[in-house]
């Protein structure tokens, strides 16, 4: 008999050693419920990048690429005149190409194409649409991009990121209640990368003469989202 209370005494202090760091572990883990919130702040932008292209073709290299050079002198100086700053301008590109009627061969030439690429970083939007209709006016004949943005994406950012943890927290509120339970304190908050940016307002590859020039681009407002997941502590 002794022999045996023996061995169930052994049995039960294995048990318990071998359970105690479960039980600990289980004791150590809240109860949680994670959710993700998130918002969006619309903005009015206040700084427009805007990408052109000047292309010129002819039979005599030399003069498509004077002809070239003339109409980005005159794009560069209009660009000044509506107070772009010279920092602020940059020509980002130069292609020089021979064309032909059948792509590759050397049969056919139909003459050199020079194009460039001018970046303007323009600051004062109220003077936009009369200098995206000069320029083209003044010989820039592709408009490759434009882009508003606002200089302050770290102010409305922090704005974003802040309405989207008060929704974390009134979801997490609501799911909890619908189970009887209480939201506690928050146990881990993780900043999600969120894929929609703050672009809405970009307008890519358009073709551009200088008979477009009556037409306007309009301004509107910029979207600077945030998305978060939070972790609460349940009660």
């Amino acid at each position: 008999m002794k022999k045996v209370l023996r061995r169930v005494v052994f049995a039960f202090i294995l048990i318990m050693i071998f359970a105690a760091p479960l039980w600990a572990l289980e004791r150590s883990t809240p109860r949680l419920i994670t959710v993700t919130g998130e918002a969006e702040v619309q903005v009015a932008p206040n700084q427009a990048i805007l990408t052109l292209g000047v292309e010129t073709w002819d039979r005599d290299l030399g003069i498509a690429k004077r002809e070239n050079d003339e109409r980005v002198k005159g794009v560069l100086d209009l660009a000044k005149k509506y107070g772009v700053a010279s920092g602020h301008i940059r020509v980002d590109h130069i292609n020089i190409e021979p064309r032909y009627n059948n792509g590759e061969g050397r049969e056919g030439f139909v003459g050199y194409r020079v194009r460039k690429t001018i970046v303007l970083t323009v600051q004062h939007l109220s003077k936009f649409n009369d200098l995206l209709n000069s320029v083209l006016e003044a010989g820039a004949n592709y408009v490759d991009g434009v882009q508003f943005r606002t200089t302050k994406l770290r102010e409305y950012r922090d704005q974003a990121r802040a309405l989207a943890l008060k929704a974390a927290k009134e979801k997490a509120k609501n799911m909890a209640k619908e189970l009887g339970q209480k939201v506690g304190r928050p146990y881990s908050i993780v900043e999600e990368q969120y894929e929609k940016g703050m672009a809405p307002n970009v307008i890519q590859g358009t073709g551009g003469s200088s008979g477009e020039a009556d037409k306007c681009v309009a301004l509107g407002q910029i979207s600077v989202n945030a998305r978060v997941r939070v972790s609460f502590e349940l009660r």
